[in-house]
């Protein structure tokens, strides 16, 4: 018997969105404010300035209660009134999936709210309805950069075992309202990536903790019992929800070659396994116990939560960019055996992505999902009146080969999920110029514009890789 060089004929062709960068409508439908409603544009800063580590208490009040900043994923491109052209858009493509989350806002507008709110219960379902009425399968992120502000300032986001509770109670709402229609979940969304998002990942303020390191693991260890918790309660409700992990992954490789620097290289991989160690094995890896010790930190683990880690997942799914180097001193930097592909500076590493997909089928023998793969790129509107995204296509098109190649190599692949398949407001620095989709939309950094939907040389590039089942990538 051989390994298929094809893609297997139900692969599911998607693409990865979330409802804090495409929904807007923040004060629309019963929804209160989340951590993303508080992300101002910094897309006119220096890279290194735009992300949203960390907020203090008064650094937040002074983001609500700003009047000279603008705050993009307030409005996103109106997703919330257009979803229906959207998805007939998207499903235009061909995509048999789409990627989307739903805002804990919308659901429980404080977070600690004694009842849902159906309004948004509503909508999701609407939207979800709109993706099966165009033959897509519903894949959806519980948690995506969307904890309720009320969360975060009544009880420092995750740090708190209270968050656990409310987390595990947004998440039976949602298994038990759409038991019938959703068969895959995320449970959080890059649930490592709490170095460049940390406030919107864990909602700690700064300055109500002793050692914020320490408190942001404190606050991943609630949020992987808040997880176990979660699943256990999946398997109650619908035996048949596929539940998957989501850590946001890029290899990190040993710039010299040295025994010293492939040690420290392997090191800080493992940092990045270890939420999905924890989601599929079920326990706190030892290297995890010895790296709390080395650093000091003095994490709260009961006899509860072990048993909480126990519950496992399905699948595991992960989102991908490139990869990185450490030179001699352990610093990390973009690898610099990649090239630069875009305005911002970001190099693309295919043949890492294929790297990545055997070291984690090597190491968990599960399905895969690549939940977010792409790049974002400067665009503006041809003389002809189209978009002529011939990089976007040369991109992808490589890291599908690669992506077939791991299926080569034995990896079950089961989906492949592009970032935005249609231009939302980027994550980090709350761009909207920064554009990632096969489809163009008509705003620009500061919500001007008329909002319409074009497709790009990209669409039906697109729309052949989906019909040919990833033979036809000319």
């Amino acid at each position: 018997m051989s390994n298929r060089k094809q893609f297997p004929k139900d692969f599911m062709w998607g693409g990865a969105t979330a409802a804090n960068q495409w929904e807007g409508a923040y004060k629309t439908g019963g929804k209160g404010l989340c951590v993303a409603d508080i992300n101002e544009f910094k897309g006119n800063l220096p890279p290194e300035e735009r992300c949203n580590t960390e907020l203090s208490t008064t650094e937040v009040e002074e983001l609500l209660n700003s009047s000279d900043k603008y705050f993009p994923k307030r409005y996103g491109i109106d997703f919330y009134h257009n979803y229906k052209e959207d998805i007939e858009m998207l499903a235009g493509m061909g995509m048999n999936t789409l990627r989307t989350s739903i805002n804990w806002a919308r659901i429980f507008p404080n977070g600690d709210d004694e009842t849902p709110n159906e309004e948004g219960l509503q909508f999701y379902e609407r939207v979800i309805d709109e993706m099966l009425k165009h033959g897509m399968e519903p894949l959806i992120t519980i948690s995506h950069y969307e904890i309720p502000l009320n969360i975060c300032m009544k009880y420092n986001g995750w740090y708190s075992r209270k968050t656990i509770e409310l987390f595990v109670r947004y998440c039976k709402t949602l298994f038990e309202r759409f038991s019938g229609k959703v068969k895959y979940w995320i449970l959080v969304n890059q649930i490592n990536l709490f170095d460049v998002e940390s406030f919107n990942h864990l909602g700690i303020p700064s300055d109500r903790v002793d050692n914020l390191m320490e408190a942001k693991y404190q606050a991943l260890h609630h949020e992987l019992v808040a997880c176990g918790q979660a699943i256990a309660a999946a398997r109650e409700i619908n035996p048949d929800f596929k539940l998957g992990v989501m850590p946001c992954y890029g290899n990190v490789y040993s710039e010299l070659g040295s025994s010293e620097n492939e040690m420290a290289a392997l090191k800080y991989n493992q940092l990045q396994f270890y939420y999905t160690d924890v989601e599929t094995r079920g326990k706190i890896p030892g290297y995890m116990y010895r790296f709390y010790e080395e650093n000091n930190y003095h994490i709260e683990i009961t006899e509860q939560d072990i048993e909480d880690l126990k519950h496992t997942v399905d699948f595991v799914s992960f989102s991908y960019y490139g990869s990185s180097t450490l030179d001699e001193h352990g610093t990390r930097t973009r690898n610099k055996f990649c090239k630069a592909v875009n305005e911002w500076g970001w190099t693309s590493d295919p043949i890492g992505l294929r790297y990545a997909l055997n070291e984690y089928y090597d190491r968990y023998q599960l399905p895969i999902i690549i939940a977010e793969n792409g790049m974002g790129f400067y665009e503006k509107i041809s003389d002809d009146g189209k978009i002529h995204d011939d990089y976007r296509i040369a991109c992808l098109k490589e890291y599908i080969e690669q992506l077939k190649e791991a299926v080569y190599d034995g990896v079950e692949v089961i989906g492949y999920y592009p970032w935005g398949p249609i231009d939302i407001v980027s994550c980090s620095s709350s761009e909207m110029e920064k554009r990632y989709g096969f489809i163009y939309v008509d705003y620009d950094n500061h919500h001007n514009g008329t909002g319409k939907r074009m497709p790009k040389d990209s669409y039906e590039w697109y729309k052949r890789v989906i019909a040919s089942n990833g033979e036809d990538l000319g």
